[in-house]
């Protein structure tokens, strides 16, 4: 495979953007999943009203956030003339990707991705909101909201992990198959989030771990601290609590411990630009199964 390749180069060029967003002001920068509550809407179109999945969501979030776009909503240049706006001269577009399965040709090389039918990865732009003229949103009533905390405690408890309070530190217990988390009473309130929300940010965190164990989804998990299987993990069940809270309408502030786990995540971007899309795609993976359970009830 040549260095060109163009999957590989939208591997690197969405990573990068990533990267640079983390290693901009270290102690200043915060990351999307990190930021307060009106940055992080999930990115949806705003002609399907569908959800933006994996790494997009992380590509339109770090965007959304360095450019200070205030609304949620996204559509191609063509997408958003048939709303009848227009996209303002000069502004850029923001990278995504999806995949597409090719119609096998049986005149194509056999090692081609069209000779198998194989998914293609495909790139496009898309515009926000805010890069747009003449948009009127739909002033549909939203669902009405519940408060986060009894959504959230419902949310476990419907998924049915074991969660044991009172513990000096938040982790979750291969050997035990259970979670440990100190009393929500001694979690803290910043600036940008209560003390609850840093509890549940928290035990998302924990909770998406839990998804991982061998009887569930069977991720790996490294054998000691700093090693990229670990680092992987810690990068998962992160981006795991960002989708949850989210979701959830909760703002997730970053964990004390955040910047020794930053430092061993940007060595596994750097060793492998594919890192991030496979944690972003794992961390869906392990959202997904864990609204899966809370909805079918616990077995």
């Amino acid at each position: 495979m040549h260095g060109s390749h163009p999957t590989q180069t939208l591997y690197e060029r969405i990573t990068s953007k990533i990267m640079e967003a983390m290693n901009n002001g270290a102690g200043t920068f915060k990351m999307p999943w990190h930021a307060p509550i009106a940055a992080t809407a999930f990115p949806v179109n705003a002609s399907t009203h569908a959800p933006y999945r994996g790494i997009n969501i992380l590509s339109l979030w770090v965007d959304a956030l360095t450019q200070e776009y205030p609304s949620g909503y996204w559509a191609s240049y063509r997408q958003w003339q048939h709303l009848g706006a227009q996209v303002r001269k000069g502004e850029r577009g923001s990278l995504i990707v999806f995949y597409k399965r090719a119609e096998p040709q049986t005149d194509a090389d056999e090692n081609s991705d069209e000779r198998s039918g194989r998914p293609i990865f495909t790139a496009s732009h898309v515009f926000n909101a805010a890069q747009v003229e003449g948009w009127i949103p739909d002033d549909a009533p939203h669902e009405p909201r519940f408060e986060p905390h009894e959504q959230v405690e419902a949310f476990v408890q419907a998924v049915g992990a074991r969660v044991e309070q009172g513990h000096a530190m938040a982790r979750y217990r291969l050997d035990m198959d259970c979670i440990e988390m100190p009393s929500p009473l001694w979690f803290t309130g910043t600036s940008s989030s209560t003390s609850l929300q840093s509890y549940y940010a928290v035990l998302l965190h924990e909770l998406t771990h839990w998804s991982g164990a061998s009887h569930r989804l069977d991720r790996e998990f490294g054998k000691r601290f700093g090693d990229e299987a670990y680092a992987m993990e810690e990068l998962v069940a992160e981006l795991g609590a960002a989708f949850m809270c989210s979701a959830f309408g909760l703002a997730n502030d970053p964990r004390p411990d955040h910047a020794q786990y930053l430092a061993s995540w940007l060595k596994v971007l750097g060793s492998d630009p594919k890192a991030i899309f496979a944690a972003s795609s794992r961390a869906q993976e392990a959202t997904q199964f864990l609204f899966g359970l809370a909805e079918g009830g616990h077995h």
